[in-house]
């Protein structure tokens, strides 16, 4: 049976791209918010849900971080995609014809360099997947889009150039959503923790909760901090690290992470991708 999937954004998002590289034979869902695309899985309307967490150039996305723990969804899997910004136009357009590109304003961000040596005018659009779609459907040949290759096949663009981007390593991470608990079993392969806890109100207590994955040799790819609530005193950690929570050593700095902390839960077990 076809596996629905949802993600947030129009068809062709990088986001959508980032779901075919886990499911490419999965049925697509997509949606306006990342709310809608979790709640998509909550009903089970889909299967999984494909969610960007952190970009190599912007940092973490706020809204999942805030989202992720309070959705009761478990994360299940990891992707990584490069971010390949490509300039779309109308089938017969050459470069030489182009006056204007149109973009989300992040995207456009990312290709100054080229926007301005070929001293294009900028239009901001809403997302990538839903300018390349308006471009081709204006079908003015002095408008491009800047886009997936994928937008731009599902929208009947041609590729004028590829990779337009200033920075080539621009990767961003995305997690795999599961409405069920789906934890990965101790093996060889590298597999990640992901948990989300709240420290004591006691002096040092980050210091000292923090102390367990060092002295038992677990490394910590990740650890963030955000305001629950809107309470500058009720701080919320998310952390990843690599292990699994039956390895010995993983127990250990669990056991006195807890003993600092008056919340703790794991969020999802899993291998961890390339």
């Amino acid at each position: 049976m076809t596996q629905k999937i949802a993600f947030q954004g129009e068809l062709g998002a990088f986001s959508h791209a980032a779901a075919l590289n886990v499911f490419p034979d999965g049925s697509f869902l997509p949606n306006v918010t990342f709310e809608e695309a979790m709640a998509a899985v909550q009903s089970g309307e889909a299967q999984r849900a494909v969610l960007p967490v952190e970009n190599s150039l912007y940092g973490r996305i706020t809204d999942i971080h805030h989202l992720l723990p309070e959705s009761g969804l478990f994360i299940v899997g990891e992707t990584f995609l490069r971010i390949e910004m490509n300039l779309l136009a109308v089938p017969g357009a050459s470069l030489d014809e182009i006056k204007a590109v149109q973009s989300q304003p992040p995207a456009l961000g990312q290709c100054r360099k080229f926007i301005a040596a070929n001293n294009l005018r900028t239009i901001n659009g809403s997302d990538t997947a839903g300018s390349v779609r308006e471009v081709a459907a204006r079908g003015d040949r002095s408008v491009a889009a800047i886009g997936s290759r994928l937008a731009g096949d599902i929208y009947g663009l041609n590729l004028l150039q590829a990779n337009i981007e200033d920075e080539g390593h621009n990767t961003t991470r995305f997690l795999v959503m599961s409405r069920d608990k789906d934890e990965a079993p101790q093996s060889a392969q590298k597999l990640k923790t992901t948990f989300v806890f709240r420290v004591r109100n006691v002096p040092a207590a980050l210091y000292k909760a923090m102390g367990g994955f060092a002295t038992n040799g677990i490394n910590m790819t990740k650890l963030e901090s955000y305001m629950v609530g809107g309470a500058f005193t009720a701080t919320q950690f998310y952390a990843d690290i690599e292990g699994h929570p039956d390895d010995i050593g993983v127990q250990h700095a669990f056991d006195e992470l807890k003993f600092f902390t008056d919340y703790f839960r794991i969020l999802g077990v899993y291998p961890a991708a390339d």
